[in-house]
């Protein structure tokens, strides 16, 4: 069961389906290649194949490259490609009369999957003349062989193939489009909660500050040397608040942030106890909690995340692991380390979310533990179940 469940993780990656596609249009290319070669040497045509040859070749080069999303040279390259196909259509059929034999089978698959990465990740400013002209090439190139009705038909089937393409490409452009809108709110969000939580933190702490100052003050008449002992909890107080600071003003860079956003009290590692027993109250599912090391002394932002990772862990076998009965948290400290994990015995998903694309709750987990320097996975266990696994550092020094 584990070792089919990696293979199917591994089969649904993108990057592996992605490949899978180029081999085996890069096959049926060299397929098609050899059927028009066969063809040249039937009709006398070895110059126009080898030429044909070569732009099959060109669209390849196009093709082939991981090209980044809204790339102005990949539309330009093919701008290039379509202008110089047309040219040799209307050289060849327009001027000769046509060659009577094959038409170029393997570029025209070689410009169909131009096609595709121009609209699934050209510049927009470039794509649409881009893709007009692009479809010419496509259409027209059956006339190479000249103009009777079954190469005319030839090219409105190759029309209605490229227009297939065009939508493929789109509607997976606007799938993609709308998960990574959907994360980046997830992202927003989960900057404004930081901004919360920092202002929590912060005014806790320079409470205290004012507390401690007050009260020295007022015993450095009757006992200066108290004074000290405040002192030091005044400066110890003060350095932890500008370390938490530096670590967690670094995410909130979301300028129309509401400042006046209604303030939640700061839940952390102390706060779980309770918070598995209202998991365990709500439902079928046994919480239990195993805390190895004490949790005093944990800086807030690091507790605080550990606290948010065990939420959301929960809440996804609630929603997800419909037949878990037990689920176990793990709280582990080291001299450098606040490892937290969490794990239920219920069957993984089917089809095992890649590690590339994770669900919006694993993305706001994520970039909360980044800003405190930490690390979180989450995958199917060896065991069966689903586990998360965070590492949060308790010195931001271990993280350079």
């Amino acid at each position: 069961m584990e070792q089919r469940l990696r293979w199917v993780t591994m089969l649904t990656r993108p990057d592996l389906i992605r490949r899978g596609a180029q081999l085996a249009t890069l096959f049926v290319m060299g397929v098609l290649g050899l059927l028009d070669l066969a063809s040249a040497v039937s009709a006398g045509g070895l110059p126009l194949a080898f030429v044909m040859f070569v732009g099959a070749l060109a669209t390849a080069a196009v093709w082939l490259p991981r090209h980044r999303q809204g790339s102005t040279r990949l539309p330009k390259a093919a701008l290039l490609l379509a202008g110089f196909s047309l040219l040799l259509t209307l050289a060849v059929g327009g001027l000769s009369g046509g060659i009577g034999s094959s038409f170029g089978l393997a570029e025209a698959v070689g410009l169909l999957a131009v096609l595709f990465v121009v609209c699934r990740r050209g510049d927009t400013r470039w794509t649409v003349g881009t893709v007009l002209l692009l479809g010419m090439a496509i259409g027209f190139l059956p006339l190479r062989a000249g103009v009777s009705a079954d190469y005319v038909i030839a090219g409105l089937a190759l029309g209605l193939v490229a227009t297939a393409v065009i939508a493929l490409a789109v509607y997976l452009r606007m799938i993609e489009s709308t998960r990574l809108r959907a994360m980046d709110s997830v992202r927003a969000e989960q900057r404004a909660e930081f901004a919360r939580d920092l202002h929590d933190f912060i005014a806790h702490h320079v409470t205290g500050i004012v507390v401690q100052a007050q009260g020295a003050r007022f015993i450095a008449e009757q006992d200066p040397k108290r004074v000290l002992l405040a002192l030091e909890q005044i400066e110890a107080a003060g350095a932890e608040t500008m370390a938490s600071m530096r670590r967690m003003v670094g995410v909130l860079r979301d300028p129309n942030a509401r400042p006046d956003a209604p303030l939640a009290p700061l839940a952390g590692v102390d706060e779980l106890a309770p918070l598995l027993e209202q998991f365990s109250a709500a439902g079928d599912v046994l919480a239990r909690l195993h805390v190895d090391g004490s949790t005093a002394g944990v800086p807030v932002e690091v507790s605080t995340s550990a606290y948010r990772v065990v939420m959301e862990a929960l809440t996804n076998i609630r929603r997800h692991a419909k037949d878990a009965r037990v689920a176990d948290v793990w709280v582990r400290r080291t001299p450098d380390w606040l490892l937290v994990r969490v794990a239920n015995d219920g069957a993984p998903p089917r089809a095992a979310i890649p590690r590339e694309a994770p669900g919006y709750g694993l993305v706001g987990l994520s970039e909360r533990v980044r800003a405190v320097g930490g690390r979180i996975t989450a995958g199917p266990g060896i065991d069966g179940g689903w586990v998360v696994d965070a590492a949060l550092p308790l010195d931001q020094e271990v993280t350079r």
